[in-house]
């Protein structure tokens, strides 16, 4: 008999918790849920017939295939072989950046055993060229080999888009 009433009270306990549960949850959805809101949903948003535009004929699409493939590519034109004078660390040294690339460059040539930086171009649009250059990094007579780094940049974003490299050799008399 007593077991009876301890599994009624247990049971009585139980029923009290889950009312109270129960009160405490309508009164969150009923005052603090946060209320939905009304989507207008419109149908039959269907694309409209065609009006000016037209098929593009093969010479247009091959023109703008030519104009996206002339983007992607870039013709570094640099001597080879440089002379430059020891008193005065300038001599000649051609670099190009011909009319046909879209992007502007930067040159830096590195000497290759030190890794030592040596020229900086500076900012060479497409059609401008460099004839005479003056070394930044004073080189003892001799001949050095280099690699010439063009760094090529984004016109608009000015953002660096990649990088070529060739081989300089520097003849310092």
């Amino acid at each position: 008999m007593e077991e009876k009433k301890k599994q009624q009270k247990r049971l009585f306990l139980l029923l009290l918790l889950l009312l109270l549960a129960a009160g405490v949850y309508g009164i969150y959805s009923f005052f603090f849920a946060p209320k939905p809101v009304p989507m207008t949903v419109i149908s039959g948003d269907f694309l409209p017939d065609g009006k000016d535009a037209s098929k593009m004929s093969d010479k247009d699409l091959a023109a703008y295939a030519q104009k996206s493939a002339d983007a992607s590519t870039f013709n570094m034109m640099i001597v080879s072989e440089a002379t430059i004078s020891s008193q005065t660390q300038t001599g000649a040294l051609s670099i190009k950046n011909p009319e046909s690339n879209v992007y502007p460059i930067n040159v830096e040539i590195r000497e290759d055993q030190t890794s030592q930086l040596i020229y900086t171009s500076g900012a060479i649009y497409p059609g401008e060229e460099i004839i005479q250059i003056t070394l930044e990094t004073e080189l003892a007579v001799g001949t050095y080999q280099t690699t010439a780094d063009f760094s090529l940049y984004d016109p608009q974003t000015k953002k660096k888009q990649g990088e070529v490299s060739a081989g300089v050799t520097i003849v310092v008399e």
